[in-house]
């Protein structure tokens, strides 16, 4: 089982919240607003992601990395993972 299992709903209402905002956004576009208010909502969406995957994250660490077996092969992949979302 996952380490997010828990908060599954939490986790799938947070991301239909951003999949609401992404869809504002496109709308915005449509509507030929004006640029600057356009990416302050594409960065806030982005926020919004940021926010969701260090939650899961956060999950992985308490749960998964816990167990003994594995834990360097986990860990190695923890922090790839952790790089590949810092170096965006």
């Amino acid at each position: 089982m996952r380490g997010y299992a828990a908060s599954k709903d939490q986790l799938l209402k947070r991301l239909a919240r951003v999949e609401g905002q992404v869809r504002g956004i496109s709308r915005m576009v449509d509507d030929e607003r004006y640029c600057i208010e356009i990416v302050t909502q594409v960065n806030a969406a982005r926020a919004a992601l940021d926010k969701i995957a260090l939650g899961i994250v956060d999950d992985h660490v308490r749960h998964c990395l816990r167990q003994p077996t594995d834990s360097d092969e986990r860990a190695d992949e923890l922090m790839e993972a952790v790089g590949r979302m810092l170096s965006r």
